[in-house]
């Protein structure tokens, strides 16, 4: 069976709120946000709240939760790849990696015999939007798709790259499409790069930047972040800032408070796994 809509189903515990979608602001209401009453896919809420609802919608129909499991298992042993990430155990620690992803993405674009450089994105080019047709916007799409999995995976190191080339998704240029051809070639020589982690520090570390109007089409500045545990990045991300700042340090404090956010979510969520552990 198949929930249909599944995270669509949750309700929200906490006040959330969002931009009006693009095609859909309301002609004089530009300025009001939404108000959401359920929960979203990509809300970090959303898994928790499903489960919750199900929990509670089956559990009242009169089903009784089950407290083993009566399936046969088999050890397979320690994992080696799980969602197209290789996991390989050296030195006691463990390194993530995507290179056989990288492979097959470098292949389906046609880019497996591009020269590789040393850097995803060049700093001297400013991209702009299209002002005439989309070059193979569908192939655009997916292209940027498959760099968002490789991104969010294992690779902060395309963050920004993929991030701002995201941007131009609904009538991307060649100008566009030559910039991915740089994350394409970046990733062909660094396809082996990966996270490693150590167990060490066991704390959790975290630093933000942010880079103050470096967008010629709209003025607005760039927050990035990452997060560290065990020697290794547990979460980044590089987002344009919603507001317009006027100087690199209210930049700075707009990103330092978009990490605070992440990090106390963050404290939140290893708390309760440590909790659970413990439990």
């Amino acid at each position: 069976m198949d929930v249909k809509t599944t995270f669509l189903n949750g309700d929200l515990d906490e006040e959330v709120y969002m931009k009006q979608p693009e095609g859909f602001v309301m002609p004089g209401n530009e300025h009001k946000v939404c108000k959401l009453v359920k929960s979203l896919y990509g809300l970090k809420q959303a898994p928790k709240q499903w489960h919750q609802k199900f929990d509670e919608v089956v559990l009242s129909s009169g089903f009784l939760l089950n407290q083993s499991d009566n399936f046969s298992m088999k050890d397979m042993g320690e994992a080696d790849v799980i969602l197209g990430i290789k996991i390989k155990r050296e030195n006691k620690g463990i390194v993530i990696t995507q290179s056989h992803y990288i492979e097959k993405i470098l292949k389906k674009f046609n880019r497996e015999d591009c020269s590789a450089v040393s850097t995803p994105m060049d700093p001297v080019e400013k991209l702009k939007p299209n002002t005439g047709k989309p070059v193979d916007q569908l192939e655009y799409s997916r292209a940027i798709g498959c760099l968002m999995y490789a991104m969010t995976s294992t690779r902060p190191d395309i963050a920004y790259a993929v991030g701002r080339l995201s941007r131009f998704t609904s009538n991307p240029s060649r100008q566009h499409w030559q910039a991915i051809t740089r994350v394409f070639k970046y990733l062909k020589g660094t396809m082996n790069y990966g996270l490693s982690y150590m167990g060490y520090p066991s704390v959790l570390e975290g630093y933000s930047d942010a880079s103050w109007i470096n967008h010629v089409e709209d003025s607005s500045s760039t927050s990035g972040w990452v997060f560290l545990l065990g020697g290794g990045a547990i979460s980044w991300a590089s987002k344009k800032q919603t507001c317009i700042t006027g100087s690199t340090m209210e930049s700075e404090f707009v990103a330092l408070a978009a990490a605070g956010k992440e990090a106390e979510w963050l404290r939140n969520l290893i708390h309760e796994i440590q909790y659970g552990r413990n439990k």
